[in-house]
């Protein structure tokens, strides 16, 4: 195996601390894939090193803020009015519901406070509502992050002026597997948002969902997508499907534990500077699994028994493999600091028969 990854002397100089690529080919990517599983966590915990502190983990809460009869066809989603899903549609929550699960939120250790809302696209009125709901998060002390639907550049800006963090607006997935999951927006719908929220000043938080029954190669072009956007997300999710009875994809195959860490590597990888969050799907992993996803460079979860309208791993459970790990909740000060530490080492890889560094410097 040597012959295709080789690891140079562990104390080769490091030439640059912005290590970000916007450039990743296709045979790269898929050249990350297909390095050994050991060789992979390897390199990306060399990464991981790099830029943060290797045993902690940011933890934000996702609250769901307005539930159900959602008008798109995302094949995942109960939200979604299109199936029958048993999920009870809930309006808007008052602002004051909003605020007092951010406070405790806080109090069990979260540092961001994330709202979702299940619409295609806000109206102005709701936006002035969330708006203030922003304020008042703010307030406490935590970051804010909230998921909308598609928004204007106008929209974008009055949640900026309110003081909003983060906007998590997702890709799912490959634009070519894309089709097969959602008819209702498209792929350059996703993207028009994330410009709208960057133009804005807001910091982006763009993910997906693995597991849909997509190919490896949809996993290659998904991560190439994201890592090649103009600036990388600050946030990046990556969510295990969690099948749910009356969607489209209730029935679809259980993904490989193995290779959901693989994603997080390659991840951590192209992506060096972001958070990658470790998302839906928890409640069904292993500690294990979950152990080398960490290893692997996810250094963000959600925290709570819930995550919009599926079950998430108990407050309890968490603490006690963050005991297990070493791990400890990041605070607002650890986040501010990245680590400039040099990598341990970096690994070349042969693609099309020429040896091309994985390295992103």
């Amino acid at each position: 195996m040597l012959a295709e990854a080789q690891v140079p002397n562990a104390s080769a100089a490091v030439t640059s601390l912005d290590d970000r690529r916007h450039d990743w080919t296709r045979d790269e990517v898929e050249a990350l894939f297909a390095l050994s599983f050991n060789d992979l966590l390897f390199r990306a915990q060399s990464v991981h090193r790099r830029h943060f502190d290797p045993n902690a983990v940011q933890l934000s809460t996702l609250l769901s803020i307005k539930t159900g009869a959602c008008p798109e066809d995302c094949g995942y989603c109960p939200q979604s009015a299109r199936f029958t899903t048993g999920l009870k549609p809930e309006p808007l929550m008052p602002i004051a519901d909003v605020k007092k699960a951010a406070i405790d939120a806080k109090a069990n250790g979260a540092t961001r406070f994330c709202m979702g809302a299940a619409w295609r696209a806000p109206k102005d009125r709701d936006i002035e509502k969330v708006a203030e709901m922003v304020r008042e998060v703010k307030a406490l002390g935590l970051e804010t992050c909230v998921t909308l639907g598609m928004l204007k550049p106008g929209q974008a800006k009055d949640l900026a002026a309110a003081g909003l963090d983060y906007y998590n607006h997702n890709l799912d997935t490959s634009p070519e597997y894309y089709g097969e999951v959602i008819t209702t927006r498209t792929y350059e719908d996703r993207l028009e948002t994330l410009g709208n929220v960057r133009d804005a000043g807001v910091k982006v938080c763009c993910g997906g969902i693995v597991g849909m029954g997509e190919s490896q190669s949809d996993r290659v072009e998904f991560l190439r997508q994201l890592a090649n956007l103009p600036q990388h997300p600050e946030s990046v999710p990556i969510n295990e499907l969690v099948p749910v009875a009356g969607t489209p994809l209730a029935g679809a195959a259980p993904l490989d534990p193995f290779e959901f860490v693989r994603m997080i590597a390659v991840a951590r990888i192209m992506m060096p500077q972001s958070y990658v969050r470790l998302s839906a799907g928890r409640t069904e992993m292993s500690q294990e699994t979950q152990a080398m996803c960490f290893f692997a460079g996810a250094n963000s979860i959600f925290y709570g028994e819930r995550l919009l309208t599926t079950q998430n791993p108990q407050n309890e459970k968490d603490k006690a493999l963050f005991a297990k790990l070493g791990i400890h909740p990041e605070s607002r000060v650890d986040a501010s600091a990245h680590l400039d530490v040099p990598l341990l080492g970096e690994l070349t890889i042969e693609t099309s028969g020429a040896q091309t560094s994985c390295c992103s410097e």
